[in-house]
């Protein structure tokens, strides 16, 4: 039976310990010399890893943290901060 991580918080350490694991594998794999390729698609798995874990932090911290400031009547401020996290991927 597969692990199902019960809450956010469970589900996104789980996602991060699967990323450590694939990049502990990339450096075992330059350390031996293996195919570039082969390196380049584990480089690849291990940013997709990572890109998931952000998608789950961005979905809890919109139901949570900006719904919240929302409510408070901290609109634009929940806005801005939310903008500027995409700002700094371009």
């Amino acid at each position: 039976m597969a692990y199902r991580p019960k809450d956010i918080r469970e589900r996104i350490v789980h996602r991060l310990k699967i990323a450590r694991g694939q990049l502990e594998k990339v450096i075992h794999m330059v350390e031996e010399d293996a195919y570039c390729i082969d390196v380049i698609h584990q480089t690849q798995a291990v940013q997709h890893a990572l890109k998931e874990t952000d998608h789950l932090i961005l979905e809890n911290h919109l139901k949570k943290c900006a719904a919240d400031a929302i409510n408070q009547g901290r609109k634009d401020e929940a806005i801005t901060e939310i903008m500027q996290v995409f700002r700094k991927k371009s």
